[in-house]
């Protein structure tokens, strides 16, 4: 309960330094009861951290752990910088945790610093037992696109201009949201449904999963691009365990099916290093998703 209590107290942080003001973020439910497939069974939700795991930067990582009720998260930019544009915000951790800092609501705070405002998904973890890894969180990430997208006016953004960015299984995710948008993954609840979970741009940050295991020349089965996919930005480091192929490959079938994109590949860094500035070049990536974001006419004013 302490740790649940101090997450909250930093989403509130992060929250006030990125807007500016003392206004709280608005918590949206992503499903109005049960989620589709769930019977209720987790432990509570909690940071899952332990004294022993590793610091990145110099600093700790809240690892949140059983999630059986998805939320958005809304943090706004300052109202003099908000550009309209929109992110949904899809923490890693293997399909097991969510990095709910590093890969959450640090990422937050840099967006609304350039004018966006973004969604920070918390989707269901760990794992289902008999699902495959990502399907209860694409069920959470497609509703959250829909429920963003249908409430677009009232949030005062745009609907065209609504994007997702990734990390690790969050990338995978988010990559599956862009590419399967084809597809409702639940049956249908409300209006919100009526849409199309297609995000406008996609930001894939040290994905994992993209690539067949066996064959890491290939995307994977579950991961198929379609010729009418989103714009994507891709940034890895060479050095990565889990094999920069994830970003090579599909940069490899976006440019073969005139998709554009953005490919940074880094010589060194690793994995799992968020947003956080060190002396390593990999974690210069925003200021390259950035410049991005502007040719792609994303950050035009609202």
């Amino acid at each position: 309960m302490i740790r649940a209590f101090l997450f909250q107290c930093i989403t509130l942080v992060v929250s006030m330094v990125a807007n500016g003001h003392g206004q709280e973020p608005t918590v949206l439910p992503v499903w109005p009861s049960m989620p589709p497939g769930e019977s209720g069974k987790l432990p509570e939700e909690s940071d899952s951290t332990k004294p022993t795991d590793g610091l990145v930067a110099g600093k700790p990582v809240i690892r949140w752990a059983n999630v059986q009720s998805p939320t958005l998260t809304l943090y706004r930019p300052a109202k003099e910088k908000d550009t309209g544009a929109a992110v949904l915000v899809c923490p890693g951790g293997g399909y097991n945790i969510l990095a709910m800092d590093l890969e959450g609501t640090e990422t937050c705070e840099w967006l609304n610093s350039i004018g966006v405002t973004t969604a920070l998904l918390k989707y269901r973890v760990p794992r289902r037992e008999g699902r495959p890894p990502h399907e209860a969180p694409l069920q959470d990430a497609q509703r959250a696109m829909n429920l963003l997208r249908h409430q677009a006016s009232s949030l005062g953004i745009d609907p065209a201009r609504i994007g997702c960015l990734g990390y690790s299984a969050g990338g995978n995710l988010c990559g599956l949201l862009s590419t399967r948008f084809s597809q409702r993954s639940y049956d249908a609840i409300d209006d919100a449904d009526k849409l199309i979970p297609r995000p406008d741009f996609c930001m894939l940050i040290y994905p994992a999963y993209l690539v067949d295991p066996k064959n890491r020349a290939q995307l994977s089965d579950t991961f198929k691009i379609p010729n009418d996919a989103p714009p994507m930005f891709l940034t890895m480091a060479q050095d990565d365990p889990l094999g920069c192929e994830n970003i090579l490959v599909p940069a490899m079938e976006l440019t073969k099916l005139k998709i554009p994109c953005g490919l940074h590949l880094f010589p060194s860094g690793g994995h799992g290093y968020g947003h956080r500035r060190t002396n390593n070049p990999v974690t210069q990536w925003t200021d390259q998703a950035e410049g991005w974001l502007r040719e792609r006419g994303i950050l035009k004013p609202n």
